[in-house]
């Protein structure tokens, strides 16, 4: 005799130990998940608020005004300045900078306060670093031996060390100094008249 169609037969229930070893297996995988958001968070909002900070200050900057004639100081106080800015360079350049030269490992001090946009090497500066200061001009080192303990979105008070002198990138083998840059607009300035000259 046929079963009848509108009494199937039951279906087997899954026995006692494997909802157990489901259930303990699912408070396992949550328990692992809270962890997991338990140590990330932490570090995910200092991010975000080191982020937001750096921010609001960027946009505290850009009220600020550029630098004037006279209004920067050096940012290797008692070396000599000479400006060498528009000098021939290789492959056809001109000099978008100063060259100030002193012993390797001379500190390098910022020459205004600003947030820490750059800390890395490149072709031709090598191991660089560049603050956006008042104005969102930028201030660029170049051809450092070493940075400061600085890193990317950090604040910065003129003064503060940023790097030492050095040779790095196409700089290698001559007399060590830091390369000066400022560009305001995305376009380089003549630093030398911004900078307050050392008292000979």
């Amino acid at each position: 005799m046929l079963a009848n169609a509108n009494n199937p037969q039951p279906k087997n229930k899954p026995n006692f130990l494997s909802r157990i070893i489901s259930v303990l297996i699912r408070a396992a995988v949550l328990l692992l998940l809270l962890f997991i958001f338990d140590k990330l968070l932490p570090s995910i909002s200092q991010q975000t608020q080191s982020f937001v900070m750096a921010k609001w200050q960027q946009l505290s900057l850009l009220q600020q005004e550029l630098p004037t004639e006279d209004s920067l100081p050096s940012p290797l106080p008692k070396q000599h300045l000479t400006d060498t800015w528009g000098g021939a360079r290789s492959q056809g350049r001109t000099h978008e900078g100063i060259d100030i030269f002193a012993p390797r490992g001379t500190p390098i001090q910022a020459t205004t306060q600003g947030i820490v946009s750059k800390v890395g090497e490149n072709t031709l500066g090598g191991r660089v670093v560049m603050i956006v200061g008042p104005g969102g001009a930028g201030h660029y080192y170049a051809h450092l031996e070493d940075y400061a303990d600085i890193a990317p979105n950090d604040w910065v008070n003129a003064g503060d060390i940023v790097g030492y002198v050095g040779d790095s990138g196409n700089a290698k083998g001559t007399p060590t100094h830091v390369h000066y840059g400022i560009y305001i607009n995305g376009s380089a300035v003549n630093p030398y008249p911004l900078l307050r000259k050392p008292e000979s």
